[in-house]
């Protein structure tokens, strides 16, 4: 019959063991709660570039605050997990790009969704959430890490400032275009490796 102190041991390794495994589980939540932020944040700016709601500028200011969320995202997950604190600061700043968004969608100034530029910026906005949305299955399904979304949404980030520079004159050129897509081709590789590395979240 085992002694006190190993049964008193495993009772303290199971209980640890589930500890660990619930707060596994809240970080992943965490985690695909701010991905899907973001996906839902740039399907906003995509309705109102089709709209006519937002200007081709208003999207790039836009963009650049969402660069901000997703560098936040990237530091936060450096170290594979989300403080309190962390996500905390990422929530609000969300809340600032939400805000945001919906002030830029209905104060009467209007783009031309039919216009080159905004063409161009409503086809690298919705590659963004098609991005975005690749990295949030991969972390609600585990074939993503913390670390490895976060160094996605690092990737994220550089495509929404450059779509942020692009767009900050009111107009997108063919070639800033092709800068942004080639760096949106870079970012679609990675999240393909990263989610058939083989790693899976533990």
């Amino acid at each position: 019959m085992p002694n006190r102190q190993t049964l008193m041991l495993k009772t303290l390794m199971i209980a640890a063991s589930l500890l660990g495994a619930g707060l596994a589980s809240a970080q992943t939540a965490a985690v695909a709660q701010d991905v899907q932020r973001n996906v839902n944040q740039e399907q906003r700016i995509e309705n109102g570039l089709q709209s006519g709601s937002l200007s081709t500028r208003e999207a790039a200011s836009l963009q650049k605050q969402t660069a901000r969320v997703d560098r936040m995202e990237s530091h936060a997950l450096a170290n594979g997990s989300v403080s309190p604190r962390e996500q905390a600061s990422i929530q609000r700043a969300e809340n600032n790009v939400s805000r945001d968004i919906s002030r830029d969608t209905h104060n009467g100034i209007s783009g031309n969704p039919a216009s080159l530029s905004s063409q161009r910026m409503q086809a690298d906005v919705q590659r963004n959430i098609n991005q975005e949305q690749r990295i949030q299955n991969g972390v609600a399904n585990g074939s993503l890490t913390n670390r490895e979304a976060g160094k996605l949404e690092r990737g994220q980030a550089h495509v929404d400032r450059r779509e942020a520079r692009a767009g900050a004159n009111g107009h997108v050129g063919a070639a800033e275009q092709r800068g942004i897509q080639r760096a949106e081709n870079r970012d679609s590789r990675a999240i393909y490796h990263d989610k058939h590395n083989g790693r899976v979240r533990g």
